[in-house]
């Protein structure tokens, strides 16, 4: 049987706006969909999710129109099912150890996983106060996780967010045609229930320090503040008008509607631009530069398609929508029109030996060529924002670090160099930085920070 599908929003339409480009499978492809599934006795897909969601089981409750039995499945390990089967790189963890996919395509677990967390909600959980207050700093997929695991224990949990709307990475980041606005609120609106506690507009380092949340009786503390330092290119004219790191430029599109001509601050949008990067915040910031009115949108990447790192699914969607890809290309040079981009400069790159990552490594020909645009978006990363360890220092509170500057933890506890407080996601990330990833180091953490507890 073939792998179901789940219709998708026209190539066309979509260009002009900000809607879901897939819809969810219905009833009766979730069902076929189901049916692929073999229930292996030695399930690799379960090996292949960081929070080791039990999928043969809640596949199988799928077969037997049992929704509520698969969403109680799910959430016993992910409180976002609705957010990982759209934002999660199935094809790299759960369904990459599909058995199917071996020969042919593997079952659609990210698509089932979304159509369970849309078609249920959580039941209501009996909570005993442990008499325990745990701070939960950033409200991202780490924050979330960790905090409904810590209420589900009976704990007091407070969330601090540094902006004005909840949901961190997956709101400011992540576009609605991506991931919906009333999909994440929903999930947020499920820990709300839960009894845990949001508060916004809180920096933690300058509104408030770590020294003061333990001064307020809170007996363990999460660090999962997330990442926004970006990572710039370090060439001439990398401070001209025009051009904008893709954090800033996917935040003012995303969380202040910068594209809205009505709004306060509103985003200079050109006629033609470069996306710097190959990753999936690469193909979000091309995509929705689309969808704000730049006529030509490129991504511009120094390996060739084969090493890009973004999912398969968001180099199609993007690649429908009209972004032009240029492969071997490295940035040398953004020139300068009295203080505006006026195009942009590159050398041709051919790949040589693999390196540390495992991929080919490009090297310059010496040859160059100029690409005629006016924005320049640059996703190439981020780093960690040290406000929190600086303002802990001047307390007495020295965190270790590493060389980049992220929280140096334990592997399986989470728990940084100073006894009760724990780190996780962009902050002190643990291989590639995802959602899914993220929730697992939140998950490790709450069970850390459980166990302590128990025994205070």
């Amino acid at each position: 049987m073939e792998r179901q599908r789940p219709k998708e929003q026209d190539m066309i339409e979509r260009r002009k706006n900000f809607d879901a480009v897939e819809e969810n499978l219905t009833p009766e492809q979730a069902k076929l969909e189901a049916s692929r599934c073999l229930n292996c006795k030695n399930p690799r897909c379960v090996q292949g999710c960081p929070v080791n969601i039990q999928i043969p089981q809640f596949i199988q409750a799928i077969k037997e129109d049992n929704l509520d039995k698969a969403g109680e499945i799910i959430r016993q390990t992910s409180m976002l099912p609705s957010v990982c089967g759209r934002v999660c790189p199935q094809e790299r963890q759960c369904e990459g150890k599909c058995v199917l996919g071996i020969k042919g395509e593997a079952v659609a677990i990210g698509a089932l996983e979304r159509y369970v967390g849309d078609n249920t909600r959580p039941e209501k959980a009996e909570i005993t106060p442990s008499g325990k207050k745990v701070a939960v700093i950033g409200s991202g997929c780490a924050g979330i996780t960790a905090a409904a695991d810590l209420r589900k224990a009976g704990h007091e949990v407070v969330v601090f967010e540094a902006l004005h709307k909840f949901g961190g990475v997956l709101r400011y980041g992540i576009p609605p045609f991506r991931l919906p606005r009333v999909v994440l609120d929903r999930e947020i609106d499920s820990l709300k229930e839960m009894g845990v506690e949001f508060k916004k507009n809180v920096i933690v380092g300058k509104s408030i320090t770590i020294k003061q949340l333990e001064e307020d009786g809170f007996d363990a503390i999460f660090i999962c503040s997330g990442a926004g330092l970006p990572k710039m290119m370090n060439i001439p004219g990398e401070n001209l008008n025009g051009v904008f790191s893709a954090n800033e430029f996917l935040t003012r599109v995303n969380l202040m509607q910068a594209n809205d001509e009505n709004t306060p601050t509103p985003l200079k949008v050109g006629k033609k631009v470069a996306v710097i990067g190959g990753g999936n915040v690469a193909m979000d910031a091309a995509r929705t530069a689309v969808r704000v009115g730049f006529e030509e949108v490129y991504i511009v990447y120094r390996r060739t398609e084969k090493e890009l790192p973004a999912r398969l699914e968001e180099i199609r969607h993007a690649k429908e929508e009209g972004v032009i890809f240029k492969f071997l290309h490295a940035p040398s040079e953004i020139l300068d029109n009295e203080g505006y981009v006026a195009g942009m400069k590159f050398e041709i790159m051919e790949l040589g030996e693999p390196d540390e990552s495992g991929r080919c490594k490009p090297v310059g020909t010496g040859k160059f060529e100029t690409l005629d645009v006016d924005s320049v978006i640059v996703a190439l990363g981020t780093g960690p924002n040290p406000i929190i360890q600086k303002s802990s220092e001047a307390d007495g509170i020295n965190f270790e670090t590493d060389r980049r500057g992220y929280f140096t933890v334990d592997e399986e506890t989470r728990e940084t160099s100073i006894p009760k407080i724990y780190a996780g996601g962009d902050v002190a990330p643990v291989g590639t930085s995802n959602a899914i990833n993220a929730m697992g180091a939140g998950k490790k953490a709450a069970k850390a920070i459980n166990e302590y507890l128990a025994t205070k």
